[in-house]
């Protein structure tokens, strides 16, 4: 094989995993009918499953606002309780099709992008979400308040108990720090 052809190759490889990096799972839907300027603002993280980059964050919030290219600015805040310091990660999401679908990829590294895929929300007031990854290690129940209602928690666990999520291994987030979060 030419080294041509190994390159062409080894660049479609790379293309075809980072596709797949950004993809929902199988069988996990987007929501549709989806509003990006209701979306945008600050939410609230109430609860995660667990990763290396939110270990140990209380206070965890996201902002999402619009650029003047269409893309989403992401900035990602919370408190680091071993450091006992804020930690701030700033990114960049694209739709991955039609805007009135709820699947973008975000990117806080360069051109690494992760899918990030709004998988059920309250469509009448935008008041909470969940949210996946690319793969079933990745979720998020989000809300505009530091808390849900008992009957919405329970009914987002529900979804995502039935989606194939590990519910059980859920991180609930602390909220309560009055110094910037």
């Amino acid at each position: 094989m030419t080294p041509l052809r190994s390159g062409i190759l080894a660049l479609l490889l790379a293309l075809t995993l980072a596709a797949c990096a950004t993809a929902p799972p199988d069988g996990v839907r987007p929501v549709t009918a989806f509003d990006l300027n209701r979306y945008l603002g600050q939410w609230h993280e109430i609860a995660r499953l667990d990763h290396s980059f939110e270990r140990g964050m209380r206070d965890v919030s996201a902002t999402y606002s619009l650029q003047e290219d269409g893309s989403v600015k992401v900035v990602n805040r919370g408190y680091d309780t071993q450091r006992q310091a804020w930690k701030e990660a700033i990114g960049r999401a694209v739709f991955l099709g039609d805007s009135s679908t709820a699947s973008l990829k975000v990117s806080f590294f360069g051109p690494f992008y992760g899918g990030y895929h709004v998988i059920a929300l309250d469509q009448q007031h935008y008041r909470w979400s969940l949210v996946a990854g690319p793969d079933r290690d990745f979720l998020w129940i989000l809300a505009r308040d530091k808390s849900l209602p008992a009957d919405v928690r329970e009914r987002l666990l529900g979804e995502a108990r039935a989606l194939g999520f590990a519910t059980e291994k859920l991180i609930w987030v602390e909220h309560g720090r009055s110094d910037g979060g």
